[in-house]
């Protein structure tokens, strides 16, 4: 134990930026030695696996936050990471599925490099849908010292097994109302600036904090399920949108429950909404038995017509694909 504290210590003194976490059974002497020597955390030897990858999080966002303050002035600023927005005008046409496998599906591109936002403030379930139980939410983020600093909103944020991160909607349906349009936008700013992705799964239709989202957002990926309702909504929604100019360059396009027997096609999908379908996912068991599941398809490798389209979409983000040379070409979908 002394030789581990004085170690600590050197370590301390000669490369503040590395955190050193001590694996030992708890004292109330033990923790009073290793706060003076610089240990970041204490670490019981019988820790579970949750507990020692929180405890390594906590660390390392120490660290960073360390190493931030050491970099140098002139150190150009790291580019901001790309914020996608999943959203519809209507509700129904599983738009969290999609943002959960879509951030899943990142994650593997970008391990620890995403944040899946969960902006339905009202009835958001991206926490429930990932069998996730946070400790805090979106409404820690957007007040306080969380607001101020990015490394505390980080330590906000709740880690996901598959390697990314999860901010979750509040709690009490009541604490939307104390979360604003501005709010929601420096938030994204924040998120942005420390990840390569910024996942956002919006509210249904087009209200302040959608806009708000729209506002910052890089990409906006479309669902849109196939009936005449929802193909309806979202036209409606595009028109309005591009009236007002708020309408992000990347755009995706993404035929959600698509089915042979609805008695609509692609080509009809796509003459009424005036823009190309990029993505169709077929109408699969697997989704509904995934989400009563808690776990995303892209997370269990699952093969399927659904995980086939949910990975599609995410080639679309992948800057291995990005940098191939690209045929603008459209080629329509026909389901099988």
């Amino acid at each position: 134990m002394d030789k581990a504290i004085k170690l600590a210590s050197v370590f301390d003194l000669m490369y503040p930026e590395i955190s050193v976490i001590l694996v030992h059974e708890t004292t109330e002497t033990v923790a009073v030695q290793a706060m003076r020597s610089g240990v970041r955390d204490l670490l019981g030897p019988d820790s579970d696996i949750d507990a020692i990858r929180v405890m390594l999080e906590r660390a390392s966002l120490a660290a960073a936050s360390r190493r931030r303050g050491l970099t140098p002035p002139n150190e150009p600023a790291r580019e901001a990471g790309r914020v996608i927005a999943v959203m519809s005008p209507k509700g129904g046409v599983g738009k969290t599925t999609v943002s959960t496998n879509l951030a899943i599906g990142l994650g593997k591109l970008a391990p620890m490099s995403v944040v899946l936002v969960d902006f339905d403030v009202q009835f958001g379930d991206v926490a429930s849908g990932l069998q996730l139980s946070p400790e805090h939410t979106l409404s820690d983020a957007v007040t306080g010292a969380a607001s101020n600093d990015s490394m505390v909103l980080k330590a906000y944020l709740t880690v996901h097994p598959a390697g990314i991160y999860v901010l979750a909607a509040p709690l009490n349906p009541v604490e939307s109302e104390h979360i604003n349009g501005d709010q929601v936008g420096h938030v994204l700013r924040q998120l942005a600036a420390e990840f390569a992705y910024v996942v956002v799964d919006s509210s249904p239709g087009l209200g302040e904090h959608v806009l708000a989202t729209l506002e910052q957002a890089s990409d906006v990926v479309w669902v849109c399920g196939m009936d005449v309702p929802s193909i309806k909504g979202l036209r409606a929604g595009l028109g309005l949108l591009h009236e007002i100019g708020l309408v992000p360059s990347g755009r995706h396009v993404v035929l959600n429950f698509a089915d042979k027997f609805t008695g609509l096609k692609v080509q009809d999908v796509e003459e009424t909404l005036g823009v190309p379908v990029d993505v169709v996912i077929p109408r699969s068991r697997e989704i509904p038995l995934s989400t009563n599941r808690g776990v995303p398809l892209l997370q269990e490798n699952v093969r399927g017509g659904a995980a086939k389209g949910m990975r599609k979409l995410v080639a679309r983000f992948d800057p291995k694909v990005l940098a191939k040379p690209q045929k603008k070409v459209h080629r329509r979908v026909e389901i099988s």
